[in-house]
């Protein structure tokens, strides 16, 4: 009973920071803070900050999802609160990003056609359907951890999802990023602030799924090279990236 609870603790933390996420950086006015609402200050103060918010964010990210790491930790903590704990520090990083990620004075570019202010907010809006819809195709309850909790309190074994290629997976091999990577440069207003947090993220998506498909490849094997040979990775029609 513990674990479930705990698990959905977890999963509307992990939830509410990504929608928030979601909210922040598309700059909505209706939010009383959101990527470009505050005045800049002190370059260098508000760089480094930003920047040890990245490194928690990645480190975060990319240590707790290692097979080594998952090992050590389920001797500390039960198996299947594992990935809603993952879940519950992910929330966690995000909703550190939005209530500190420190203002830059400037502007890369700013849109003024109305219609084409329209469109770029469609993309937006589009971008993060992508990553909300891919977490359902490879199971979003086991993803977010709600599953393993559930199955754990009703006393069945839990199993890994099977390797699957359908729907978006058919088009990229990694359309939670291409999500993300949509909403963060689709944007009427690219600010200095928005354009640090989506560069550094930029960044950290491609060096993260360079090892991620090293792991694949060596947990799947030639199923996954073929993958790989026969669909891209992140943006559809172009099989190098």
């Amino acid at each position: 009973m513990i674990s479930l609870f705990y698990g959905i603790i977890s999963y509307l933390v992990g939830l509410g920071g990504l929608v928030y996420f979601m909210l922040f950086v598309g700059g909505w006015d209706f939010l009383p803070l959101h990527i470009n609402s505050r005045a800049p200050g002190l370059l260098s103060h508000a760089f480094f900050i930003n920047l040890m918010l990245i490194v928690l964010f990645a480190l975060q990210h990319s240590v707790m999802a290692r097979q080594k790491f998952k090992l050590i930790v389920i001797k500390v903590i039960p198996k299947a609160v594992e990935r809603s704990t993952y879940v519950l520090l992910s929330g966690a990083c995000v909703i550190l990003i939005t209530l500190y990620w420190q203002p830059i004075a400037g502007s890369v570019w700013v849109v003024d056609n109305s219609l084409l202010t329209i469109i770029l907010r469609i993309i937006h809006i589009i971008g993060w359907l992508i990553m909300v819809g891919a977490t359902f195709e490879i199971d979003h309850l086991h993803l977010m951890g709600l599953k393993q909790v559930f199955l754990n309190y009703a006393k069945y074994s839990v199993t890994e999802p099977l390797f699957s290629e359908k729907y978006l997976y058919k088009i990229v091999r990694h359309p939670i990023q291409l999500g993300v990577l949509i909403v963060i440069w689709a944007t009427p207003h690219m600010t200095m602030t928005l354009f640090m947090l989506s560069t550094i993220l930029t960044i950290y998506i491609f060096i993260g799924l360079y090892f991620e498909e090293l792991s694949l490849v060596a947990s799947l094997g030639e199923t996954y090279k073929d993958y790989q040979r026969r669909v891209p990775k992140v943006v559809p029609f172009l099989k190098c990236i």
